[in-house]
This record gives C-alpha cells, sequence and structure tokens, in this order.
C-alpha cells in the first residue's frame, strides 16, 4: 500500500493540531485529541456530553457503545481475523501505535497482567493502529506474548467505532457477555488493570451488576490518577531561588 495515499491523509483530515514528534516515520499522537497522560478515564457506555442544544442540527457525536463493536483485521500471520472470536471472557481491547511513547511503555505491563489473568480465563488483545511492516519490525524486536491485530484505515476505522479516533493509547474492558465496562484512556497503569479485571470478575461471579461495577471503577480510577498526581508533585525538587 502507498504510504502518502493511505493511513497518512487519513489521520491529517480527522486532527485538531498536528504535532510533530521530530522522529522519521512516526506521526505524534496528539491528533483530535490532547496528550493521553492528561485525559481522564472515561467509564462506558457515555461520554460526558458538551454539546449545547442551542446549535442547530450539530454534528454527530461520537460516543462509546454498550458493548464491543465487531471487526476484523489481519493478525501478525496475515490472517483475517475477527474481535468477536476473543469474547466469551473478560477481555481488554488495547489500541496503540509503534510511534506513540505510553503505548510502548505499557506493552510489558500488558504481558504480565496477562500471564496473571489467565486463571480468569482473561484475555488481552492488541489492536495496532500503524503500517504492517513497521508492527512486525517492532514485535520482532518486542516481546508482545498476547494477540497482535493491524490495520491502517480499517485500524483507524475499529478505534473509531469506540468513539476514540487517535487518543492513543486507550484500553477498552468488557465482561464475558462483551458488554464495555470502562475504557482507559492514556497510558494503563498496574493498578488501574487489575482493578478493572477484578470488577470483570465480580460481574461474572454475580458480586456486582455491571453498573455498580462501572460505578466502582470510575470513583477507583480517578483516586488513583490523583493520587499518582499528588506523588509526582512530591518528587518534584524544590525550587531555590
Amino acid at each position: 500500500m502507498n504510504r502518502s495515499s493511505s493511513l497518512i491523509p487519513r489521520l491529517l483530515g480527522a486532527v485538531f493540531v498536528a504535532v510533530a514528534a521530530g522522529a522519521v516515520g512516526f506521526i505524534a499522537y496528539r491528533l483530535k485529541y490532547p496528550a493521553p497522560e492528561i485525559l481522564e478515564t472515561v467509564a462506558a457506555p457515555a461520554v460526558e456530553d458538551q454539546s449545547t442544544a442551542a446549535t442547530p442540527e450539530p454534528p454527530k457525536e461520537k460516543t462509546i457503545p454498550d458493548s464491543l463493536p465487531d471487526f476484523s483485521l489481519a493478525d501478525r500471520s496475515g490472517q483475517t481475523t475477527k474481535l468477536s472470536s476473543f469474547g466469551g471472557r473478560p477481555l481488554m481491547v488495547n489500541f496503540w501505535a509503534t510511534w506513540c511513547a505510553p503505548c510502548r511503555r505499557e506493552i510489558p505491563l500488558l504481558n504480565k497482567i496477562r500471564m496473571e489473568r489467565k486463571s480468569q480465563n482473561a484475555e488481552i488483545v492488541g489492536v495496532a493502529v500503524d503500517f504492517r511492516e513497521e508492527v512486525l519490525k517492532f514485535a520482532a524486536k518486542v516481546p508482545i506474548d498476547y494477540p497482535l491485530l493491524i490495520g491502517e484505515e480499517d485500524g483507524l476505522a475499529a478505534a473509531e467505532a469506540f468513539g476514540m479516533g487517535m487518543a492513543f493509547p486507550f484500553s477498552v474492558f468488557a465482561d464475558s457477555k462483551n458488554r464495555i465496562l470502562t475504557i482507559k484512556i492514556g497510558e494503563l497503569h498496574e493498578d488501574e488493570a487489575n482493578f478493572a479485571f477484578d470488577r470483570l470478575r465480580d460481574i461474572d461471579n454475580g458480586v456486582l451488576t455491571l453498573e455498580a461495577a462501572k460505578a466502582a471503577v470510575a470513583e477507583a480510577f480517578r483516586e488513583m490518577a490523583a493520587e499518582r498526581a499528588r506523588a509526582d508533585a512530591a518528587a518534584e525538587p524544590l525550587s531555590t531561588n
């Protein structure tokens, strides 16, 4: 596929601000959305509506679906694979790209979480929205121990099906009935991943309803983010005049 006529024009057409990443071969992920590090977790299925009723026939807002949308992308071997083939279990779908630094940092954690959650029958699926040759080259050097789907324009379409667009990385947590529990936008942390998978287990065991689990995750993620912000502020050296 010709790069200049495939993914890049599609991405540039969707941006609010195009930020040069300073390295050849990638586009900064601060397209259309703020930097993922400062975005908060969205408790699915709804995002806060900032639109106003005063505007006649406003553009259609993208929303997070209640359940996992199905799509098909090629896996590492080139075989077309449906996302639904991984359903029926606690599932995390991680959207990423090779040019996204927080995405790359997440990979060792995702390998670890997948290994630890085998007893829960949980699965993690990575969706690389990137050029196929770049993803395969990266995966040959960096261990990725979970299923990987790869797409350029079709990968971006898959991200848009979740109402997320280019907000990389983002991680979707869904229960065994394919209902979306939450979507974490930005770099995933271990405490967040474990809390979400624990709540998926509670849903499967009948301990919590989906709505109760959503509320618990939204509150916990806010507290975790606040605690990390406090820790970062405390770690900053005091300025001296």
